[in-house]
């Protein structure tokens, strides 16, 4: 019981570490931000900017979001056509009303219990 543990505990850990993914280059950028700013930055040369590395930050998540794109596999959507499924197997019936159609079949399942006596608790003996 203890090794299915520690692989339920390993694969929530790489899920969780795939989900992460995206938001590391700003984990990078909050803890290096001085560093990233003074060696880094493409535009450390133009202060009056104040850009402080968030360039460097724009470009890598632009840089992530073009190795996202490319690791996506092309769909060709001619390939798969939608029409081989059917998608609703119920049988149709006419919803409407016609002459002389019955309307609905109605069964009444109510039933009730008549009872004379009145429910009471019992008494509390002290």
């Amino acid at each position: 019981m203890e090794l299915k543990a520690f692989w339920a505990s390993f694969f929530v850990f790489l899920y969780v570490l795939a989900m992460l993914r995206p938001v590391f280059p700003l984990f990078e950028y909050v803890i290096d931000q001085d560093y990233i700013a003074e060696f880094l930055c493409i535009n450390r040369d133009k202060v009056e900017m104040q850009c402080n590395g968030k360039c460097y930050l724009m470009q890598k998540l632009n840089e992530q979001n073009e190795e996202k794109k490319q690791n996506l596999p092309k769909i060709a959507m001619e390939e798969y056509p939608i029409g081989f499924i059917d998608v609703l197997a119920i049988p149709s019936q006419k919803t409407g009303i016609t002459k002389g159609a019955p309307i609905l079949n109605y069964s009444n399942n109510y039933s009730f219990l008549y009872s004379d006596s009145s429910f009471r608790p019992p008494g509390l003996s002290i």
